[in-house]
């Protein structure tokens, strides 16, 4: 039996979709375009009948197991999403899809490849703002764009996001070798489905970590913009892992910084955190830190000799739904193993955004941010984690704690209940641009950094002489107390908290 499939929206993305699955035919038939326009009601396009409204025809259509709805709809807004998903669901279809709403769709490039399963990010939190991407990446039309992470989460998308860049070249660095052909094929697949623009794209495995390979790569691959999205990101793992955490992401980040200044890459944009401001965990610090070297390597540039004009700066923002290592996957997975579903505390908060707006707002920011200067994404409005919990739990169609219970876990090393996106004193400004803020910088004297960096360096690395400070966890976290006053503060009330409970037993 075909399967029959149902097109919600019949404007421009929906009709390029059905066109897609004509001209395939191996997909199924599309039964019918489903709208709420009563102009186009009751008329045929294409061949394909027009059927409406969303809200009271989906309960009248025959469908099966096999039949599968297309939400084409790539401009909506969340809520509206939500109502369709809702009413899809209550009226038996099992099998939904989404077109996102990216960008380059509401552009006019809508393709049945970047169709997707439809999952709880596009219906939760609010509706993301709308980036006209082929404008905000002029910048990047026939350069050569590094990306470092590019397996990864953030990394990935902005190499989704760049095919519609007219760059001349993508290369996607990073260690993993699985995650990097992963991203590399599905590029290509996008590319052969006429999905943005003829772009080289170069996978790279390699480790930032090694200082004389990043140098000679960035030197090779004579790349003019570099998008800095690799670190070690899970707290509690970095915890465990604390000379790693340093090692890896502030002397990867070092290495990178110093190959762009050497090799004149034009412009250089760091991925940054919220657990960057104040930072109570190793790798809060590590990501701080980063931040440093990126405001650091800006006043080299600044007094550069050679008539090259590069731009060193970053990007901070809060957490993003759907990130691998994310809360979202973690209750996903907690779902389909019966529960339950695991919540640090009743009043942990957080600020989300979406995986392509994040993205989106960090290729404009690329183009349109200065030398030296720190930026911020307005995250809206925090999200208590539970009430997040319980969404997941109903979108699944299954009740909180009647079929999945919800329990509080209590707080682990380096977490805190609400992570602050800026200190008072960097006193956050709206720019032109809309969702992007701009920072007072707080740098560290260029004196400074060398001292600790220099001191942290035979912990990270053996080097002859030093054989004995070689991996010292504990030497490491004295000496990034004694120069980070906020996580000196939290371990000190940890250690209070642990001696109070000993003189208790």
């Amino acid at each position: 039996m075909e399967k029959r499939i149902y097109i919600i929206g019949a404007g421009f993305a929906g009709q390029t979709i059905a066109d897609d699955i004509k001209r395939k035919k191996i997909f199924g038939k599309v039964n019918a375009f489903i709208d709420d326009n009563k102009e186009i009601i009751g008329t045929t396009i294409d061949g394909i009948p027009v059927l409406g409204p969303i809200s009271g025809v989906t309960s009248i259509l025959s469908n099966s197991d096999l039949d599968e709805a297309i939400i084409a709809i790539p401009s909506a807004p969340t809520e509206r999403i939500r109502e369709i998903y809702e009413t899809l669901t209550k009226n038996g279809f099992n099998h939904i899809k989404i077109l996102p709403g990216i960008s380059q769709v509401i552009e006019g490039t809508a393709h049945l490849v970047q169709t997707r399963e439809i999952d709880p990010l596009d219906i939760l939190g609010r509706t993301p703002v709308t980036i006209s991407l082929k404008e905000s990446l002029g910048y990047l039309r026939g350069k050569r764009v590094f990306i470092t992470g590019a397996g990864g989460s953030i990394g990935s998308e902005l190499a989704r996001q760049l095919l519609s860049g007219g760059a001349e070249r993508l290369y996607l660095f990073g260690h993993g070798e699985n995650s990097i052909c992963q991203i590399y094929r599905e590029l290509r697949l996008l590319q052969a489905e006429g999905v943005g623009e003829k772009a080289t794209i170069v996978p790279i495995i390699g480790d930032m970590r090694d200082r004389e390979y990043v140098d000679y790569i960035i030197r090779q691959t004579r790349c003019n913009v570099l998008f800095h999205c690799a670190a070690y990101k899970h707290v509690p793992m970095m915890e465990e892992n604390q000379v790693a955490a340093i090692e890896n992401n502030v002397f990867g980040t070092k290495n990178l910084l110093d190959a762009a200044l050497k090799n004149k890459v034009d412009r250089f944009v760091l991925i940054s955190t919220d657990k960057a401001v104040a930072p109570v965990s190793v790798y809060g610090v590590s990501k701080m830190l980063c931040e440093k070297l990126v405001l650091d390597a800006a006043k080299k540039a600044g007094k550069s000799q050679n008539g090259n004009k590069q731009s060193f700066m970053f990007v901070r923002f809060g957490n993003v739904l759907g990130s691998r290592g994310s809360i979202l996957p973690l209750f996903q997975n907690q779902i389909k193993t019966g529960g339950p579903i695991t919540v640090t505390d009743e009043n942990m908060v957080r600020f989300f955004m979406t995986i392509p707006e994040a993205c989106s707002l960090v290729l404009q920011t690329g183009g349109v941010g200065e030398n030296g200067k720190s930026y911020l994404l307005d995250m809206g409005e925090p999200i208590k984690i539970i009430d997040l919990a319980k969404q997941i739990i109903k979108f699944s169609g299954l009740e909180p704690y009647k079929d999945i219970d919800i329990k509080i876990v209590g707080a682990r090393k380096g977490e805190r209940l609400i992570e602050p996106l800026w200190l008072k004193e960097e006193n956050p400004t709206p720019t032109k641009y809309k969702k992007i803020l701009m920072l007072d910088n707080k740098e560290y004297e260029t004196q400074r950094l060398e001292k600790l960096l220099g001191a942290l360096e035979p912990i990270c690395f053996f080097t002859k002489g030093n054989e004995k400070v070689f991996r010292d966890k504990t030497l490491l976290v004295k000496l990034l107390c004694d120069d980070c006053e906020s996580l000196r503060d939290f371990y000190e009330e940890i250690k209070s908290d642990n001696q109070l409970r000993t003189d208790l037993l």
